[in-house]
């Protein structure tokens, strides 16, 4: 697996039209920003709102499923690089090897805004969280057939939120290791807490 960080020359515009604006709370993609939340939004809508308006099974299936799939285009290959500046693929080289690349933009010129920044890891997070709840609910409900509707959700959203963590966070050790230091942290916290009470 390879990663770009922030020292590689690595250009994820062809244009620099936003080099010179260094707005932090101004959001400069609208267009981008509404649709990472409109095919999220609207397959959760549909499927929470699908026994309502239709009787049908498949109809609703068939929607959820290309909202996902939306989504997921959508998500990966164009909000990620314009609001937050990371994207991420599979590239096979000339032996046939596959290689992972989760790429960063380079931090000098375009800033991403707080706002979109915002936006876009509050929808990454919340909505894959949102289809687990989905998928235990159908579950333990024993709605088995939508069971397969909801698992693609929750591998669809869960991919793109796995491949942004990892451009930002980078490789499984770093991730690793944040992890490990989080909850070290935590435990010596509590342990703390805990001997200041005695």
């Amino acid at each position: 697996m390879r990663r770009l960080d922030s020292s590689d020359d690595v250009s994820l515009f062809d244009a620099e039209e936003d080099a010179g604006r260094k707005s932090k709370s101004k959001i400069k993609h609208p267009l981008a920003s509404f649709f990472h939340l409109f095919f999220r939004v609207s397959a959760i809508l549909v499927y929470l709102l699908c026994e309502l308006l239709s009787s049908s099974f498949i109809a609703p299936m068939v929607t959820i499923i290309l909202l996902l799939c939306c989504d997921f285009w959508t998500v990966k290959n164009i909000s990620g690089r314009l609001m937050v500046g990371l994207r991420w693929w599979n590239q096979v080289d000339d032996d046939g090897k596959s290689h992972w690349v989760f790429e960063s933009r380079k931090g000098s010129g375009k800033q991403a805004s707080d706002s979109e920044s915002r936006i876009f890891w509050l929808g990454l997070i919340i909505c894959p969280i949102i289809w687990v709840i989905f998928a235990f609910s159908s579950l333990f409900s024993f709605k088995i057939k939508w069971l397969a509707v909801v698992i693609m959700g929750v591998v669809l959203q869960g991919a793109n939120m796995y491949g942004y963590v990892r451009c930002k966070v980078g490789t499984r050790t770093n991730l690793k290791n944040m992890a490990t230091s989080y909850f070290g942290r935590q435990f010596l916290k509590q342990a703390m807490s805990n001997q200041e009470e005695s």
